[in-house]
């Protein structure tokens, strides 16, 4: 018996692959021409940008070794003897610290959302596909662990399981998998009601190619438009367990624990939490500018001429 060929929405089977090919290309220079007209979205790429590039060349970028004390230069001012941000109280540069602080706030970043989004998005197609017990099992899981503070939930698993860069990405993961799968099902549920899956269902296609080919697809842009707004909130969640001695340990260089060691000078040597705070909220804020321009960029209900 035949089996009738599925294409999924927006999909021309009469286009050749250079012809595909040019009509993806000219899609990205009209994301790129928007992108250039929005002075938000602008903005909070240039930052996502500088932000990368110092978190993977901070090595070479960064004037001092950022755990290098020099005592007789503690506690210097910005712009004092070469130290354009100031010194700690062990005399380590500010500057050098906070450059290589950004690629630990990269690695968590990045780490926490690919894991937390690959957990999520299985379990939310599992639970919005197959629905039934299946279903109600995981959203039952999902609603206890949303009945504890997303922060507090990750303290507490950091204070069992240990502190460290790997230890809180293993919390932030066990913490945030659950708002990719509240997003992921939610689509997923008004996906099985398109045409083209129920004829998907009507022709006895496979489930698992259903899910791989038709549905799995149609969920890209959610689930980056949810990934760039969650870097931001699992930076900012680093930086808060790390100030609580939770996160990340010295000597190693991170935003958070930099805050935590200057709030005891925070009236004698200002600039020792004013700069890592800074550059927690810069960062944030820039990802999230960016996130809002994606979401009105990929949204079809959002977009406009």
């Amino acid at each position: 018996m035949n089996q009738t060929t599925i294409m999924e929405p927006g999909v021309n089977p009469d286009l050749s692959p250079a012809e595909t090919f040019r009509k993806r290309e000219s899609k990205w220079r009209v994301y790129m021409r928007r992108l250039v007209k929005s002075p938000t979205g602008l903005a909070g790429f240039l930052i996502i940008i500088a932000v990368l590039f110092l978190g993977i060349c901070g090595s070479w970028v960064a004037p001092y070794d950022p755990n290098q004390a020099e005592f007789s230069k503690k506690l210097l001012p910005p712009m004092t003897d070469g130290h354009v941000l100031g010194t700690d109280q062990l005399g380590r540069d500010i500057l050098s610290r906070l450059i290589h602080g950004t690629s630990v706030s990269l690695i968590i970043g990045s780490c926490t959302v690919l894991s937390a989004g690959l957990i999520g998005t299985t379990l939310g197609v599992i639970a919005g596909y197959f629905r039934g017990w299946t279903d109600i099992i995981i959203m039952r899981i999902v609603d206890v662990k949303l009945s504890f503070p997303f922060i507090l939930l990750v303290l507490v698993i950091n204070a069992v399981i240990g502190a460290g860069l790997q230890n809180i990405i293993i919390s932030l993961v066990f913490a945030g998998w659950i708002v990719y799968a509240r997003v992921v099902r939610s689509e997923v549920l008004a996906l099985r009601e398109k045409e083209f899956i129920l004829s998907c269902i009507a022709t006895e296609v496979p489930r698992w190619e259903i899910i791989l080919r038709h549905i799995v697809p149609n969920l890209f842009t959610p689930i980056i438009v949810l990934s760039s707004l969650q870097i931001a909130t699992y930076i900012i969640a680093e930086a808060s367990i790390s100030f609580l001695g939770f996160g990340v340990q010295p000597p190693q260089p991170a935003w958070g624990n930099m805050l935590s060691e200057g709030k005891d000078y925070i009236f004698s040597a200002w600039w020792l939490i004013t700069f890592p705070g800074i550059a927690i909220v810069v960062t944030a804020l820039g990802v999230n500018l960016f996130g809002d321009w994606l979401r009105d960029v990929l949204d079809p209900e959002l977009k406009g001429d």
